[in-house]
């Protein structure tokens, strides 16, 4: 359990610190003032100012903050009038359960505020959040590449009368492309089977010199509760040189990405129970159960590659979440300054803080929910 804590704690922290120091960085580079850095949610365990700046660690390990002076509209000379006054641009708290931290207007860090820089200036500090997570699952997936290697699409074996055979296809073809998709993994092939529901499926194929493409219709399982195209086995693993590492280390973050994309699209058709969605909770026992699995099957320099996996996973998730054109989200707050461009001017500050302060209740509701559902699932 403590092992699990641990694990969970430095996997979270790194990736939630890379999107904090995106949004921090490129804030500062641009000369807007920052008001305080923040490692978790809640009551502070600790903290130091440097510089104008306050560091903070919070008492609960799910989240992080980079405070902007004068984002939505407020400024550290409203904080004087209103204690804990200022919103919390990447916290899930609402203003008013913050007010037992106050900051001394005097004691700012140089610049301008938030709401004083140019609106291209704005979307750069907004937009480096997800895209450092972006480049944080990019360096460790090439890591991961360096010692691991890469799965091909290499078909190891084909299953005796299945929609596969019957379509031509043999072992040792290797897939290059499904539908209108780019195939670099094995991986990618058995994530598409999984999620098929019979649509029928164009593969295109090398076999040796040739090249060629088989028309699947994958044939449902009544036992497995699924459709199978009778594709078995990886047949070949590839060591990559140092310029494949990078090449391959890219591909990972792909598959990662269309992985992500594709699930959400499955949660918004309903394909998705409630039991397959996790919060921190759920997050944590799953990489407490990988860590153990991968160190029993293989040992512990394989459990820690699978953590690094896990990392990419969950770096390129918070990315792409983040990003979604919703109210509290960089996404949303992203849409409305896209808005100013095209209108020429921002939309009122108390209008656009009022939506994403709806929204931030929206996401602690729905945070509360996953986090009950996942204690329900350790019960039972």
């Amino acid at each position: 359990m403590i092992r699990t804590i641990i694990l969970f704690l430095i996997i979270f922290g790194i990736v939630v610190i890379s999107h904090e120091f995106g949004h921090f960085i490129i804030a500062r580079k641009n000369g807007i003032r920052v008001l305080e850095f923040s490692v978790g949610m809640g009551p502070t365990l600790f903290s130091y100012t440097k510089n104008g700046i306050k560091y903070s660690l919070k008492l609960l390990p799910i989240g992080g903050a980079c405070m902007f002076d004068g984002e939505d509209g407020i400024t550290a000379s409203d904080e004087a009038e209103e204690p804990g006054g200022l919103f919390r641009r990447s916290a899930v708290e609402p203003r008013e359960t913050q007010r037992e931290e106050a900051f001394d207007p005097a004691i700012v860090c140089d610049g301008i505020a938030f709401n004083e820089a140019g609106v291209w200036k704005r979307i750069a500090a907004v937009f480096a959040g997800p895209f450092f997570n972006f480049i944080l699952a990019f360096v460790i997936a090439v890591i991961l590449t360096a010692f691991s290697g890469a799965d091909l699409p290499v078909i190891g074996q084909i299953s005796g009368q299945s929609a596969a055979e019957r379509a031509g296809l043999r072992a040792g073809d290797v897939i290059t492309q499904i539908n209108h998709e780019k195939i670099h993994f094995y991986r990618e092939v058995m994530v598409i089977s999984s999620m098929n529901k019979g649509e029928t499926l164009e593969i295109h194929y090398k076999r040796g010199d040739e090249q060629g493409v088989a028309v699947v219709t994958p044939e449902y399982d009544e036992q497995a509760g699924r459709y199978y195209m009778g594709i078995m086995a990886a047949g070949e693993y590839l060591k990559c040189n140092p310029l494949q590492v990078f090449q391959y280390g890219f591909y990972e973050v792909e598959y990662y990405v269309k992985t992500t994309y594709k699930s959400l699209g499955m949660l918004l058709r309903g394909q998705v129970t409630k039991d397959e969605v996790s919060g921190p909770i759920g997050i944590a026992q799953f990489v407490g159960e990988s860590y153990d699995q991968a160190e029993k099957s293989a040992g512990t320099a394989s459990a820690i590659l699978t953590m690094l996996e896990i990392m990419v996973l969950l770096s390129v998730n918070l990315g792409i979440l983040n990003l979604l054109p919703l109210p509290a989200l960089d996404g949303g707050r992203l849409l409305f300054m896209f808005v100013e461009v095209v209108r020429g001017k921002p939309i009122a500050p108390e209008k656009e803080g009022l939506i994403h302060f709806a929204g931030l209740v929206v996401f602690m509701v729905l945070m509360v929910f996953i986090m009950y559902n996942d204690i329900m699932k350790l019960v039972h």
